[in-house]
């Protein structure tokens, strides 16, 4: 006869550990975000199991509701969690409800303070792309959501630029030709992170990617369609606590002012971006500086003297 489960013994643990491979495959997430995510289920499971007073399992785990989630929320503020970062983790922790197949608590996260407009950072950046991918319903959605929105930061491009390219990017190199506004190309270059990201999802795709076809597509096989992708940021930018300002085309627009701030030249900029005048490209001189002196503000010991 089996011993009784303890309280130390919680079979949900297996799912958060289901959970870590399913966000793993294809390096569809990072290490750090992997660790970050199943601490956060190891956290909900263990309070669970205080909150029960019983070992968690898969039905006990489906018996998670509003007033559930919002003792939990209000445990984690009471360890010092600010808004952003408990916004962070409602995400997480919708996202492991999903993968274990309990229906969402309509839980609203904290109000976050709105800041004044400035680009997104790089790790802001990324976390929205992995956030998006996340809630996504299959892996290779999931793969495609990631691909889209690492291209869009990583190489600058429109949202109508992406959705234009086609199977004839494929075999992916070192750079990738982008056909923009007025019918002009141009020559984006393509991270390693973001030409793996891409060829996980063609991995994964489960449509042909002739030449000719679009190379993102819908769940139906047909184009994907950029409200779709500014959805999936609206989410994103939602559960993580971001200005509303962040859009994808907010992402190209970092793309920009942090490679102006790392010494990129106008011109070479201009190239990149794909503006015909430089005049178009002139206006993140204005946005870096702006960002300048909002950091020299808050780090300079006599900004405010």
């Amino acid at each position: 006869m089996a011993a009784p489960l303890t309280l130390d013994d919680h079979p949900a643990r297996q799912i958060a550990a289901d959970w870590a491979r399913h966000l793993e495959s294809g390096r569809l997430r990072s290490a750090h975000t992997v660790r970050a995510y199943v601490a956060t289920a190891h956290r909900l499971i263990a309070f669970l199991g205080r909150h029960h007073a019983a070992p968690v399992d898969q039905a006990l785990l489906a018996r998670t509701g509003v007033a559930e989630m919002r003792a939990y929320l209000a445990y984690r503020r009471q360890e010092g969690l600010g808004n952003n970062s408990t916004a962070r983790e409602l995400s997480a922790v919708r996202g492991f409800l999903l993968f274990a197949g309990v229906a969402q608590p309509r839980v609203k996260g904290p109000r976050v303070k709105r800041g004044v407009p400035r680009p997104v950072a790089p790790a802001d950046a990324l976390d929205i792309a992995e956030d998006a991918a996340t809630v996504a319903a299959l892996p290779w959605l999931a793969a495609r959501d990631m691909a889209v929105l690492l291209l869009l930061y990583g190489s600058g491009l429109r949202v109508g630029e992406a959705m234009g390219l086609t199977g004839a990017a494929l075999p992916l190199g070192d750079t990738l030709l982008v056909h923009g506004k007025g019918g002009k190309t141009r020559v984006v270059p393509l991270l390693p992170r973001v030409r793996a990201a891409i060829e996980d999802y063609v991995r994964l795709c489960p449509w042909p990617m002739g030449r000719g076809e679009a190379l993102f597509r819908g769940a139906k096989g047909g184009p994907l369609r950029a409200e779709l992708v500014r959805r999936a940021v609206q989410g994103a930018r939602t559960r993580l606590g971001l200005s509303g300002r962040t859009t994808p085309h907010a992402l190209r627009h970092s793309f920009a002012t942090h490679l102006l701030a790392r010494g990129a030249d106008l011109r070479s900029l201009q190239e990149l971006l794909g503006h015909a005048s430089l005049s178009s490209t002139q206006v993140y001189t204005a946005v870096d500086a702006a960002h300048l002196l909002d950091v020299y503000r808050h780090a300079h010991p006599r900004a405010g003297g």
